[in-house]
């Protein structure tokens, strides 16, 4: 079933994308596995730079997630692509749009589109954009590539970005409604997916319960946008070797009770063979939930 649709619980899986275990062989050897597996979806993070010491992320060495989407789209069949999260108001929307509509189409419909505003000022100053303005950046954003998508041709001022249309047309458009889902945890970014997005996702991180903010977040956005067609999801940083089995399904089970209906599980290990272990073990704890499995 498709992640997008809301409904029954699906599992996703964070692919090898960065520090010792990345290289592309790995991330389209992982995302076969998930496939294999019966992951519902494959998931890639989003930084350019990474400043040295810097708490997280924990490693520099990063692929880019719009070219590592197309890369692992090109190896697989099935599974849904996911970005968690890509940091929109670092990105010229015009150029955004235009290679998330290609890579839709080219990967035959399978991709989430996560967003967020962004929270490392120092990443923001190295590509020049003023990091105060990230909030309406990625509201106009978000206006502009919808608009892109659905619009031909397309006439508009969008001032946030001192971008003006006049007749403007971006081919080829989306076959489809991409979905978004906003990312993000401060109240401004919950107000964001409440009125922008197709979904929300969060991060949950440790598996010994979920944090009483977290709880009252999916409570809020849950009551704001009943229908189900509205994704709750969680990228938690669960590791199948290493973290307690037990407190995962006890974490899922209570995700599944808030309405979350895509959680994604993020391997830590630093070799490819320990990666696909660890999603194995993944796969195995959310069949044990009940999670809907596609093989």
């Amino acid at each position: 079933m498709s992640v997008a649709s809301g409904g029954a619980l699906t599992a996703g899986v964070h692919l090898p994308q960065a520090g010792p275990a990345a290289s592309g062989e790995n991330m389209a050897r992982a995302a076969v596995h998930a496939e294999d597996l019966g992951f519902a979806g494959a998931w890639l993070s989003d930084h350019l730079v990474v400043q040295q010491g810097a708490d997280y992320p924990p490693s520099a060495y990063q692929y880019e997630a719009l070219v590592s989407m197309t890369w692992v789209a090109a190896a697989t069949r099935r599974i849904e692509l996911g970005l968690s999260v890509i940091v929109l108001p670092m990105r010229p929307p015009v150029v955004t749009a235009k290679m998330l509509s290609s890579i839709d189409l080219l990967s035959g419909g399978r991709t989430i589109v996560g967003v967020a505003g962004g929270y490392l000022e120092a990443e923001f100053d190295t590509l020049g954009v003023p990091f105060a303005e990230r909030g309406p950046r990625t509201d106009e954003a978000l206006q502009m590539m919808r608009t892109l998508w659905t619009e031909d041709p397309v006439t508009g001022e969008f001032p946030v970005h001192g971008v003006r249309f006049a007749n403007m047309r971006m081919k080829p458009q989306p076959s489809r409604h991409i979905p978004i889902w906003v990312g993000g945890h401060a109240p401004p970014a919950l107000r964001r997916a409440i009125r922008s997005g197709d979904g929300w996702h969060g991060i949950l991180r440790g598996t010994s319960g979920l944090p009483a903010d977290l709880v009252e977040q999916l409570e809020k956005l849950r009551a704001e946008r009943p229908e189900r067609e509205f994704v709750l999801s969680v990228r938690a940083m669960w590791d199948g070797l290493e973290d307690d089995h037990d407190g995962i399904l006890r974490c899922i089970e209570r995700l599944q009770a808030l309405g979350v209906t895509h959680v994604v599980g993020e391997p830590r290990q630093r070799t490819l063979e320990g990666y696909l272990r660890s999603a194995e073990q993944l796969a195995a704890l959310f069949r044990r939930a009940g999670a809907t499995m596609t093989a």
